[in-house]
C-alpha cells in the first residue's frame, strides 16, 4: 500500500500523465523478505510494467529501492529512466540540513542495509546520522490504522529513543509512513522537519520528464490502471482512500 502514497504523489505533480501501479500484495510486506527474494520480486514487476510500454519506472518501495534498484536499471532500456524513492531524499536531507542531526525510520530491511547512512554519508561526510528499524508500524498502518492510542504507544516507543534526541529532520523511510505522518508529527519536535520521500520522488520525476521532454502533451483524461498480485477486498477499500471510486484494482498473476 506504500506505493500508492507514490502514486498519488506522482498525480499531484503530473496530473495528465498516464499511469500504471503494480501492487505486490502476495508478497507483502518487502521489509522482512530477503534481498535475493526482492530482486527477484523486482524483476517480474519490471519486465510487466515494461510490457505495458511504460517510458519511465518508479520503484516506490524504500526496501525495494534498497536492494533491487540496481536490478531494475539493468533490465530497463537506458532510454527509459528509472527513479527509487531514496536518492531524491538523500539529496534533499544533504542540502536542506546539512549541519543538522538527521534520524531515520524504515523496515528492518531498509535499515539493514545502510543504504541512507551510506549515502548521506558519501554527500556529507560531516552529517551525523541516526536510524532504527521501526517493523511495526507496517503491519500497524496495513491494519486499517488501528486505534489512536495504539499508535501512538508504538510510534512513542520507536521515536522517544535517545538517540533521536536533538535531530532537525527525520526521514520517514518507508512510502507507508506518510500515511501516519501526523501522528508522528506530535510526537517529535516542533523545529524537526519531517521530510516525506512520495512527494519529494514525486517532484524528481516531474523534473527528469520535463528535461527529457518526455510529458504528455495530450489533453485527454489520463488513463490510469492499477494491478495487484492477490486481489482482497480488505487492500481494495484502503486502496481507494487515495484514489476513490475511479479506482478500479485488478490481479495480474504474474509469477504463474
Amino acid at each position: 500500500m506504500g506505493g500508492l502514497t507514490v502514486a498519488k504523489a506522482i498525480v499531484k505533480q503530473l496530473p495528465q500523465e498516464n499511469l500504471i501501479y503494480f501492487g505486490d500484495t502476495a508478497h507483502l510486506p518487502y521489509g522482512d523478505k530477503s534481498p535475493v527474494a526482492i530482486r527477484h520480486y523486482a524483476e517480474e514487476i519490471t519486465r510487466y510494467l515494461l510490457g505495458k510500454g511504460c517510458k519511465a519506472i518508479v520503484v516506490a518501495c524504500n526496501t525495494a529501492s534498497a536492494h533491487a534498484y540496481k536490478n531494475v536499471r539493468k533490465l530497463t532500456p537506458d532510454h527509459i529512466p528509472v527513479f527509487d524513492v531514496i536518492d531524491p531524499v538523500v539529496q534533499h536531507a544533504s542540502k536542506h540540513h546539512q549541519n543538522q542531526k538527521i534520524g531515520i525510520i524504515a523496515t528492518k530491511g531498509t535499515i539493514g542495509s545502510g543504504i541512507y547512512e551510506k549515502k548521506l554519508k558519501k554527500l556529507n561526510s560531516k552529517l551525523k546520522v541516526v536510524s532504527a528499524a521501526t517493523p511495526m508500524l507496517v503491519p500497524m498502518i496495513e491494519e486499517s490504522f488501528m486505534n489512536q492510542n495504539v499508535r501512538q504507544a508504538i510510534l512513542s516507543a520507536y521515536l522517544n529513543q535517545a538517540k533521536f534526541t536533538g535531530i532537525g529532520a527525520l526521514i520517514l523511510g518507508c512510502t507507508h509512513y506518510p500515511l501516519i505522518i501526523k501522528d508522528i508529527r506530535s510526537i517529535l519536535p516542533r523545529e524537526a522537519d519531517i521530510i516525506d520521500s512520495a512527494s519529494i520522488t514525486a517532484f524528481a520525476v516531474r523534473s527528469k520528464l520535463e528535461a527529457l521532454q518526455l510529458i504528455n502533451p495530450s489533453n485527454k483524461r489520463p488513463v490510469r490502471q492499477f494491478f495487484v498480485s492477490d486481489f482482497t477486498q480488505a487492500f481494495e477499500k484502503l486502496a481507494k482512500r487515495f484514489f476513490g471510486d475511479q479506482l478500479n484494482l485488478r490481479k495480474a498473476d504474474i509469477w504463474s
